[in-house]
């Protein structure tokens, strides 16, 4: 049973995009970007700030490459930086504690199994699986290892060495399809045409330097580091990354087309089925039961969909039609949702 509220992220419903082009050649992986295997890919917007416009934006550039073929999805990314340290060098270690890059992927879109992945400037890794979100109940599955991962760290400067001349760190990833497809819909990989939700984070925290070496800087009311910065390609509008359903939309183009991409109306459902899903679960938290009439939910807010909703005692299933009206959408207490 799921007592627990959920914040509301405050965003208006607008996930990035991006036309993910089919790689040309091999990748042979040395953490550079600067090299022919990436000119056919465009650089993702620079990250902003997780929570939107509510927060200035990064001090620090930060952006992405992707491409795909019949094997791997690729990633790049580089990431300015005057300061390039790490310290963790085991891995799955919670690689977060260092400055790091993230990348999120849920398949299939239903905010349940889904992957994270994170990795700091000595190329350590953090690869797991997510049940579901952590709102939900959903344990991480740290045991779980991307079978066939590659990955390079390049770094233009020196690691750990303040007095260097520091520009930037980047790196590579290519993921394998055999890993990703545990999770996605049918158990492929994606086909032309198609879309994954996928977003990406720049850990960030405040150091300064002490005895040659950087250290956190700390918070002299509490003695602890400051909380870090949390920089992202698509924001969430709250400092969460586990609302998948506020990821972007990667577009797996081929050679003859799908270069542009238009929010399919389905997309639009599915985010007004969340925002009574968030609504729901806050009134229990409030009031200890589900509201049943639709329209005490929705309050005097605008929609595009009028919902049917079903609740017992510690359920709850919501539903709309889909936009062609051959299938229903529906969102259940544990923020799952599907199409039936």
């Amino acid at each position: 049973m799921f007592r627990t509220g959920v914040p509301e992220p405050k965003i208006e419903y607008a996930p990035k995009h991006y036309i993910c082009k089919r790689a040309g050649q091999p990748l042979v992986l040395d953490g550079r970007v600067d090299k022919a295997f990436w000119d056919a890919a465009e650089w993702t917007d620079d990250f902003v700030d997780i929570e939107g416009d509510l927060r200035p934006k990064p001090g620090k550039q930060t952006r992405v490459k992707m491409l795909w073929d019949d094997e791997y999805f690729y990633f790049a990314a580089e990431l300015i930086e005057d300061q390039i340290w790490a310290t963790l060098t085991e891995r799955d270690s919670v690689i977060f504690y260092d400055n790091d890059f993230e990348i999120f992927i849920d398949p299939d879109g239903d905010t349940h199994q889904y992957y994270e992945f994170e990795i700091n400037a000595l190329n350590t890794i953090w690869d797991l699986l997510l049940v579901k979100p952590y709102r939900d109940g959903g344990p991480p599955v740290n045991g779980w290892d991307i079978n066939g991962l590659k990955t390079a760290v390049y770094i233009d400067g020196e690691l750990n060495r303040p007095d260097a001349d520091n520009r930037k760190w980047s790196l590579e990833v290519a993921i394998p399809w055999t890993s990703l497809k545990e999770c996605a819909e049918e158990g492929r990989r994606p086909a032309p045409g198609e879309f994954w939700r996928v977003n990406f984070s720049r850990v960030e925290w405040q150091t300064e330097v002490q005895d040659g070496e950087y250290r956190k800087v700390l918070n002299p009311e509490t003695g602890k580091p400051y909380p870090e910065d949390n920089w992202v390609w698509s924001p969430m509008g709250i400092i969460n990354m586990h609302y998948p359903e506020l990821w972007g939309y990667v577009v797996f183009a081929d050679n003859e087309g799908h270069q542009s991409f238009t929010l399919p109306e389905d997309e639009r459902i599915k985010w007004e089925l969340r925002r009574l899903y968030y609504r729901q679960r806050n009134y229990y938290e409030a009031h200890g039961e589900f509201i049943q009439d639709a329209n005490q939910l929705m309050g005097e807010d605008t929609w595009s969909i009028q919902p049917v909703i079903e609740t017992t005692r510690s359920l709850f299933q919501i539903s709309a039609p889909s936009s062609d009206g051959t299938a229903l959408i529906c969102i259940r207490e544990d923020g799952k949702l599907w199409k039936e």
